[in-house]
């Protein structure tokens, strides 16, 4: 890995761990082992490395969600690629998932970080699903922006559970979490 990976996995644990307001470049050459110089090689401030972190992780969730997703598969199988890739995501990688859940409304994301949703072709898929769903009558008519939050609230919720063990999560309980997610915009 290299040194601004390192720096980055440091700014991810200690979010984590401590919470955005608590990281400190002090914190952060003491977590990644690096010399205090050594962050300004990579960032200017806090601000652009925690910004950097955000696209880092919001692009390997996106293509994550993308795994084995088939633009010929029916609208549910397509639906439940996405939810199911979701899920996982958050499942194998808790720490990017929370903070982009924790951060994504956060003023400290850039606004053009913030609208990456929106570019992103994972988010475009989902949105176009949607869209599609509605168009064909299997899909509630609303935003669909407000429809793509409310399935991914729902995934939030329970990997928040999870994460706390709260429960575990069996392959019965994933399909049934799937199905919920899908009744709760079905038409």
């Amino acid at each position: 890995m290299s040194k601004k990976q390192d720096i980055m996995m440091a700014t991810l644990d200690l979010i984590h761990e401590e919470g955005l307001q608590s990281v400190t470049f002090a914190k952060l050459f003491r977590r990644a082992n690096v010399g205090s110089g050594t962050i300004y090689n990579y960032f200017t401030n806090k601000e652009e490395l925690v910004n950097e972190v955000y696209r880092e992780s919001r692009t390997h969730m996106g293509e994550y969600l993308l795994q084995g997703y088939d633009t010929n598969a029916s609208l549910y199988e397509r639906f439940k690629c996405l939810q199911l890739n979701r899920l996982r995501f958050g499942m194998h990688f808790p720490k990017k998932f929370l903070f982009i859940d924790s951060y994504s409304f956060s003023p400290y994301i850039s606004p053009e970080l913030r609208n990456m949703d929106d570019e992103h072709r994972s988010s475009k898929a989902v949105q176009d699903l949607i869209i599609e769903g509605q168009r064909l009558g299997m899909i509630k008519e609303m935003d669909s922006h407000l429809c793509h939050q409310l399935i991914h609230g729902i995934i939030s919720s329970i990997l928040k559970g999870y994460y706390i063990n709260k429960y575990d999560l069996s392959d019965f309980q994933i399909q049934q979490i799937i199905e919920a997610s899908w009744k709760s915009i079905q038409v």
